[in-house]
């Protein structure tokens, strides 16, 4: 039989550390554009306990999301050793396009999938490139959908993407803003002949979308500081509604990947969340393994959002990378091993691939 299997992953995770001792001495304001009357020293404090996130990244000045998704691009292909000229799809997820430094504008004309082509140097006008936008779980719902086309006999090799530039997108006088980054993390996904039992490739996908009152609890909105103009947009979350939700339905259609495709839970070696928030993540856990009855073991969870942030669609792709290459310590991964992959995010959209190495 045939699988789609992961032959190569890269990154790019930008060099410029924004610690959360920057953000002391910031002006925050609530979203009833109020003063928070709290010093930031404790602010930032809790904000650490909470999401457990210490350092983040910002794309340098030069780079756009595109330049970012080309140069992890350049990272998978290497790895998995195609030919760039028989990719036959280029897929690359964000949600804000390139933004210039500076600016608040989003530029998405023409696709980023196409400005990744481009700046690749291929040529083959087989390979379509185009984007997709599905909030935090893009990247992963390029997986399911390449693994679709491929299913379908309309292509054997994608490059699936997962790019973001956060930082300029964020009203730094929202709090919650202390919690997003920016990065690129990449993939090549191959149609390859697998063993039905022991073979590697993706053994299955959920896929859910609540868009009834979940569906502004992350959106475009003002600035909190008073007097801003309000034709300028940042990016803006209902953090509390969006930890619950999450906790809520994530680990259900992690339990539905698992269980409509067979998959004993004593079986998974690793487990890649989105990440988004440390606690959050820990709560998703463990309520899927308590949805069977056991615990979660340790160290089945790797976490990169401590030194990462949260780069939205970048982040599976980037932590997935970073245990291949044995950059991730305490996380390896061999053949044969059972991964299952979630992710959740504006929309609200939730996802879940189930995967053999």
């Amino acid at each position: 039989m045939k699988r789609s299997v992961i032959t190569g992953t890269g990154a790019y995770i930008p060099s410029l550390v924004k610690a959360n001792k920057d953000f002391v001495g910031s002006e925050f304001y609530s979203e009833q554009n109020e003063p928070i009357d709290v010093p930031s020293e404790i602010i930032v404090e809790k904000f650490k306990a909470i999401t457990g996130i210490e350092e983040r990244r910002y794309a340098e000045s030069s780079l756009s999301t595109s330049d970012m998704a080309a140069l992890a691009s350049k990272e998978a292909i290497q790895m998995s050793g195609v030919d760039p000229e028989t990719i036959d799809q280029i897929i690359v997820a964000h949600n804000f396009g390139d933004i210039v430094k500076g600016s608040i504008q989003s530029d998405a004309v023409p696709a980023l999938a196409s400005r990744v082509k481009h700046l690749l140097g291929i040529k083959n006008p087989s390979c379509i490139a185009y984007d997709l936008l599905f909030g935090c779980p893009g990247w992963l719902q390029g997986v399911i959908q390449a693994d679709a086309f491929f299913k379908a006999g309309v292509a054997h090799k994608a490059l699936i993407i997962g790019a973001e530039t956060l930082s300029r997108i964020i009203d730094t006088h929202d709090r919650d803003s202390m919690i997003f980054s920016d990065g690129a993390g990449a993939c090549i996904l191959e149609y390859k002949d697998s063993d039905e039992y022991t073979g590697s490739g993706i053994l299955g996908s959920s896929v859910q979308s609540h868009c009834n009152d979940e569906a502004y609890y992350i959106n475009m909105g003002c600035s909190y500081l008073p007097g801003s103009p309000e034709e300028v947009r940042y990016i803006k979350m209902k953090g509390r509604k969006v930890y619950e939700y999450a906790v809520k339905h994530v680990p259900i259609a992690m339990k539905e990947c698992l269980d409509k495709n067979g998959i004993d839970i004593k079986e998974l070696k690793k487990v890649f969340i989105h990440q988004a928030n440390e606690k959050m993540d820990e709560a998703m856990m463990n309520r899927l393994y308590k949805s069977y009855n056991t615990i979660a073991p340790e160290h089945i969870m790797p976490m990169s959002i401590h030194w990462l942030g949260n780069s939205s669609v970048a982040t599976i792709p980037t932590l997935l990378d970073l245990v291949l290459r044995g950059k991730q310590e305490g996380h390896t991964l061999t053949a044969g091993d059972v991964v299952l992959f979630a992710s959740v995010g504006a929309g609200m959209n939730i996802n879940a691939v189930a995967y053999r190495m």
